[in-house]
């Protein structure tokens, strides 16, 4: 009886570490999902201001759903951040490569952490399982571990 209560106490431990962990892998998910949107988006801006002739006029996202007009400026490059606060001046299809593979690093991280998230939700339910029939063993009624 004392070492099913013990199994009981520890696995209740066990399912709470397996809960953090999935909270942990579903944040790095929104985190990566929210950067490979902003990767898109770059890419795509990038694709249509490659096309655009010097002194076109554009919206300048400022922010907020807010635009100020503007007139482009060389299109043949652009300035990109490449990490730790340093930009440097590149032409704009190696800078749209860039982030085309940025994007398939940050795919591939997403599924990776979709596969730990998955692992992490079964383990999740093969502990709830098998600590209802703990309770069930003792003779409880069958209980929903939350």
């Amino acid at each position: 009886m004392a070492s099913e209560e013990q199994e009981l106490r520890e696995g209740l431990v066990q399912l709470r570490v397996y809960e953090g962990s999935a909270q942990a892998i579903q944040a790095r998910l929104e985190i990566v999902s929210a950067a490979m949107n902003e990767f898109a988006s770059a890419s795509s801006t990038l694709e249509g201001v490659k096309a655009q002739q010097p002194e076109a006029e554009t919206l300048i996202p400022v922010g907020g759903g807010s635009f100020l007009r503007g007139k482009l400026g060389d299109v043949t490059k652009i300035i990109m951040g490449v990490g730790a606060g340093v930009a440097i001046e590149k032409p704009i299809e190696e800078s749209i490569a860039e982030i085309k593979s940025r994007l398939a690093d940050l795919e591939k991280a997403r599924t990776s952490l979709q596969q730990q998230l998955t692992q992490t939700v079964m383990r999740i339910e093969e502990e709830r399982e098998r600590l209802g029939e703990i309770v069930k063993k003792r003779g409880g009624d069958s209980v929903a571990v939350l």
